[in-house]
């Protein structure tokens, strides 16, 4: 798991449940928060910008530097009020150890192959730090599991984690990333698989970057940025500037990082961003070209075995007096070359290639190629969905391909034909989420993860060797105390603001009485085209098992539940239904009768941060709790810092709380396209209506007939997230000073199992 290992914890730490519903062992906080006195924050009025002809104050411009001294008096105050509140809660004991029972579980991923018959999957026993890297030669009786990498020895206190593994062809060397204190910035390693010995060279630099190796096994392709210029240097993770001029190299093994090849720059668009993967047939480098966060990409590819002398033909002599100039770099050509869809390989034969992409499909389809004929030769291999969404396609048993549709949010798994795409199998899957399919298009035997509200995971093997699929459990994980029958997870459809018709899941116990005295918990993220599939929490059980908490997720537009339509209507101008959306929701869960305003929490990361903090805002009726993890706060300047990663898509379990990790798409300039953009004033117009840092009101401005109350709320950020970077929480912070708000400021590890624990007891009260 990806973890940050330094968080900061802004807190109007607020009972879940008052204290008379509450069990004598859970404990209660020993005071209301609103009788502890805050530490201020300077106001400075001299700073005003002009936008388009209107003036907006930022006054606490000065927390936009986490170097100055002031910054980190302001933050360290903060610190002791959080402890001197959290550290005289009783029930932080009763509830760690709950929580420490149910992590203490051995946990599996799903198991991928190279070579002929050796595989390599992540282990963990229980409260490990951090997964386990495991090696073993086939599953056959009396093969025994090889360790190969364990990150919990990098660092005593966790800090340092694994972040990408990519293993050779013929499983002989192992490059993987380390990342230091939950920075997107990464360190590329290399292992001689055989006896465990490190490479002497070490890349650095890397960011956004896949790991490819080719099949000669003599290196592999990755992404990096410049190196800082000397004088420069600073605590990678804690900048807040632009990351600009990436570049794809090849690296030789056993060679510094000095004499890596340069394949690819334009130092015309210094925003791009680049990948690489070599085909599975060992011949062609497809590179792929990003920019912004939208579902859309540029694909060039280069013919390897057309390289007279190889990849060691373009040792590139770089100009010194200028970083940007242009050098030889490998031939691509362009296949698709402008930014209208995304292009995703899926198989290719010789120099017929089939590709998973949304163009002109929302729902995205299978398409396929001829590189000697690429003007006229595209046609369809399996037509888009009226309603699925096509979410992956893999490769399998030479002529197959398995698939997966996310339907009305939930998954299923098909086997087609790749040449012709008719559907083969359908298998056999409950209700839930499909992950890491692990599929070889040599192999016909295939795994794949499943999870759902009340499943914590099953690793499926299938074989297709066979006339009918024969699909068994591999491995199951199983939570010690855990009894799904107790639960029931239904899924509902609400009516938002104009008509459209919401998904909703609620996980509650069975015996339930819908009179309006549950505490719930409502979250929600959507933004960037992530969908938000049903998935497994530790933590959530324990607030539905021992507070009786609902819990409800709502896959608000701008998600990707019904394709690229749905993103769609959530972003840029139609933000606003997102906000919509949710409180639609949060307004159903009182009207049938699983809770009341002051029972209930919202919850989001990231972009479901500022959702979170944007509801708040327009509804701090509706809400008596609110949870905003790393926010995406002051909209006017977002754009400006950093280039964070912003979407994977996949959910990020977090061993505290499920959230989407927003480790995939970028931050800072590139969410012009999901957002838009102050500097533009049509999109200032969107964007100041709804800030979050713009539009805290105050307790006389009156709302709905009355004096404005806020719910007590939780914002959260990291020192080293260089991402969604401290200065959005920080500020809205300083401004809710002045307005109905108490907070207390605290540090949150998400590194270490049992720190996680730790900080799942804060979060739960």
């Amino acid at each position: 798991m990806e973890g940050i290992n330094y968080l900061f914890k802004v807190q109007l730490l607020h009972q879940l449940v008052p204290q008379t519903t509450i069990s004598n062992d859970m404990g209660s906080l020993p005071l209301p928060l609103n009788q502890y006195s805050y530490p201020n924050a300077r106001r400075d009025n001299s700073v005003v910008d002009d936008f388009h002809g209107i003036t907006i104050p930022d006054p606490y411009r000065w927390l936009e530097n986490p170097d100055a001294q002031e910054v980190k008096d302001f933050v360290h105050s903060q610190l002791q009020l959080t402890d001197s509140v959290l550290e005289s809660c009783a029930a932080r004991p009763n509830l760690r150890h709950k929580l420490t029972n149910l992590f203490d579980h051995p946990r599996y991923t799903v198991p991928f192959r190279r070579s002929h018959n050796t595989y390599f999957y992540f282990h963990n026993s229980g409260l490990q730090p951090h997964n386990v890297l495991y090696m073993q030669n086939g599953f056959h009786a009396g093969a025994q599991p090889h360790l190969l990498l364990d990150p919990n020895a990098l660092s005593p206190d966790g800090s340092v984690s694994l972040t990408a593994v990519s293993v050779s062809q013929h499983a002989d060397f192992l490059a993987y990333g380390l990342s230091s204190s939950g920075t997107d910035w990464v360190t590329i390693n290399i292992m001689r698989i055989q006896d465990k010995h490190l490479l002497p060279h070490t890349l650095s630099w890397v960011k956004f970057s896949s790991i490819s190796w080719t099949h000669d096994t003599k290196g592999f392709f990755y992404s990096r940025y410049p190196a800082p210029k000397e004088g420069q240097l600073v605590d990678a993770g804690t900048e807040t500037n632009t990351n600009l001029y990436h570049e794809l190299y090849y690296h030789f093994l056993g060679t510094d990082q000095s004499q890596d090849i340069l394949c690819w720059r334009d130092p015309q668009n210094p925003e791009y961003r680049f990948r690489a993967s070599v085909s599975d047939d060992g011949r062609y480098i497809i590179m792929y070209i990003e920019q912004g966060c939208d579902p859309v990409n540029k694909l060039y590819y280069c013919d390897m075995s057309e390289l007279t002398n190889g990849l060691q033909g373009f040792g590139n002599k770089q100009e010194e007096e200028d970083p940007h100039a242009h050098a030889t770099m490998l031939p691509f050509v362009k296949l698709v070359d402008t930014f209208d869809a995304q292009f995703q390989y899926v198989a290719n034969d010789d120099t017929v290639f089939t590709f998973l992409t949304n163009k002109n499909a929302p729902k995205y389809k299978l398409v396929r190629v001829d590189l000697k004929e690429p003007i006229n030769s595209w046609f369809d291999v399996i037509h888009e969905s009226e309603r699925d969404v096509l979410e992956s396609a893999c490769a399998v048993n030479g002529n197959q391909v398995i698939v997966s549709y996310l339907s009305d949010v939930k998954y299923v798994v098909q086997v087609r034909d790749l040449e012709t795409g008719c559907l083969q199998h359908l298998l056999p899957i409950d209700i839930g989420t499909v992950n890491g399919i692990s599929a070889r298009r040599q192999d016909s035997i295939f795994f794949f993860g499943f999870s759902s509200f009340l499943s914590p995971g099953i690793v499926y093997q299938c074989d297709l060797g066979t006339q009918a699929p024969v699909i068994k459990i591999f491995r199951e994980i199983v939570v010690p105390g855990f009894d799904r029958s107790q639960f029931h997870a239904n899924q509902v459809f609400v009516a938002s603001k104009d008509g459209t018709k919401i998904p909703m899941f609620i996980v509650a116990r069975k015996d339930i009485s819908l009179d309006g005295s549950h505490p719930c918990l409502l979250y929600g993220y959507g933004g960037f085209n992530v969908s938000v599939t049903p998935c497994f929490s530790v933590s959530r059980i324990v607030l539905a098992r021992h507070l009786g908490c609902v819990l409800s997720i709502a896959n608000i537009r701008g998600g990707g539940e019904y394709g690229e339509e749905w993103h769609k209507a959530g972003s840029l101008a139609k933000k606003q239904n997102c906000f919509d959306d949710f409180i639609s929701a949060a307004e159903y869960l009182v009207s049938v009768g699983y809770t009341q305003p002051a029972k209930l929490c919202i919850e989001g990361g990231s972009n479901g941060g500022l959702l979170v903090a944007a509801c708040i805002n327009q509804r701090p009726d509706l809400f008596g709790c609110a949870l905003a993890h790393v926010g995406v706060m002051d909209m006017l300047r977002f754009h400006k810092f950093t280039i964070g990663l912003f979407r994977v898509l996949v959910l990020y379990i977090c061993i505290t709380i499920t959230f989407i990790s927003d480790r995939g798409y970028y931050s800072g300039h590139a969410w012009t396209s999901e957002f838009g953009c102050s500097e533009k004033e049509e999109e200032f117009h969107w964007l100041i209506k709804y800030s979050p840092l713009h539009n805290v009101r105050r307790p006389w401005e009156e709302f709905g007939g009355g004096s404005i109350q806020y719910p007590s709320t939780m914002l959260l950020t990291a020192d080293h997230d260089d991402r969604v970077v401290p200065l959005h929480s920080l500020k809205l912070l300083a401004v809710s000073l002045l307005a109905s708000f108490a907070y207390i400021l605290g540090y949150y590890c998400t590194e270490s199992c049992l720190l996680c624990v730790d900080d799942a007891v804060c979060s739960e009260y």
